[in-house]
């Protein structure tokens, strides 16, 4: 990357974007300007005075037509999960919450941290991700009207008005989600069919969570280990242990996604039974007395390993992958 000790910070919402740059004197400029089109040339002729490297937190989805269009145009951009950089303002003791002051707390922590550079994702990954968040809402309120239906059932006086009414709705639901996974397999096939086929060859994970791990992971592209996309789904270990006095039980860090995170579960039943080094896995960690949660949880981490190993060396699965 670059080596240019000047960074600036974007506070970034869905309507404007706050912008932190330090001058020649090692004092910061504040400006601020619309999340649009409009703002982003205003910016760009600002950004054209130096040679500058852009951070900005990775705030939902307002972030990204912004940094698209910054590397379009040659600008070096870093997007940063924002637990990092509340985390950065908690080690300096940083009270204030102000737009400003977060932007330039953003700008700082580039300048101390030299974060890697963000690259543009292809088209057909971002179709593939707003299909996965959609997913997600369509499930959600699926389960949302079977509850629904079993409250309503539990009434000594039934309507079949809503009961017809939201077997309707289910139905259409369940279409749609039949529809949109067919759909994003089929763009699956087009870009990564080998892949998919040979993250299907191992036992336990099947079509859909072959599916989900190359849209989360970019193809695989996004992680440089296996340890990495634990993390990032949400299933890596969390130590809670200091000195003598505090231990606690072990936990998994949740910052991840919930969907993946359950069907990986799913898989690992089934993984259990019939992947041979994940059989031994769980069955050695249930006889030294752990939980079968924990054993369960550390078959989901074996799953992840292989599936990391088989799509980075581009093969199919054999019992030599541990």
């Amino acid at each position: 990357m670059k080596k240019s000790n000047n960074y600036v910070g974007i506070d970034i919402s869905k309507l404007t974007f706050d912008v932190a740059i330090c001058n020649s004197e090692s004092k910061y400029k504040y400006f601020k300007f619309a999340n649009k089109h409009e703002g982003f040339i205003l910016f760009l002729n600002l950004l054209k005075e130096s040679e500058s490297i852009c951070v900005m937190e990775a705030s939902g989805p307002y972030y990204l037509k912004l940094a698209t269009f910054l590397s379009e145009n040659g600008i070096d951009v870093c997007v940063i999960n924002p637990l990092i950089i509340r985390r950065f303002s908690q080690m300096r003791m940083s009270r204030a919450k102000t737009n400003k002051k977060d932007a330039m707390l953003i700008a700082e922590y580039g300048k101390t941290e030299n974060p890697s550079l963000w690259q543009p994702e292809a088209d057909y990954v971002l179709e593939l991700k707003q299909m996965q968040a959609y997913l997600e809402q369509l499930n959600k309120n699926r389960t949302g009207f079977i509850v629904q239906r079993e409250a309503f059932n539990q009434n000594p006086i039934k309507s079949e008005i809503l009961e017809k009414s939201i077997n309707s709705v289910l139905e259409t639901i369940e279409q749609e989600i039949k529809q949109i996974e067919k759909r994003m397999e089929l763009i699956i096939k087009i870009h990564h069919q080998e892949m998919f086929n040979q993250l299907k060859s191992i036992p336990g994970i099947g079509a859909k969570t072959s599916l989900f791990l190359i849209v989360i992971s970019g193809g695989f592209s996004k992680f440089n280990s296996h340890k990495q996309l634990a993390s990032y789904v949400g299933i890596s270990p969390r130590i809670f242990e200091s000195g003598t006095s505090v231990k606690g039980r072990s936990k998994i860090c949740k910052m991840g996604m919930s969907k993946i995170r359950a069907m990986l579960y799913v898989c690992a039943w089934s993984a259990k039974r019939c992947n041979k080094s994940c059989k031994e896995l769980y069955d050695r960690l249930v006889e030294k007395g752990k939980s079968k949660k924990l054993a369960l949880i550390a078959v989901v981490n074996k799953l992840l390993k292989q599936a990391f190993a088989i799509a980075t060396k581009k093969e199919y699965y054999s019992v030599k992958i541990n």
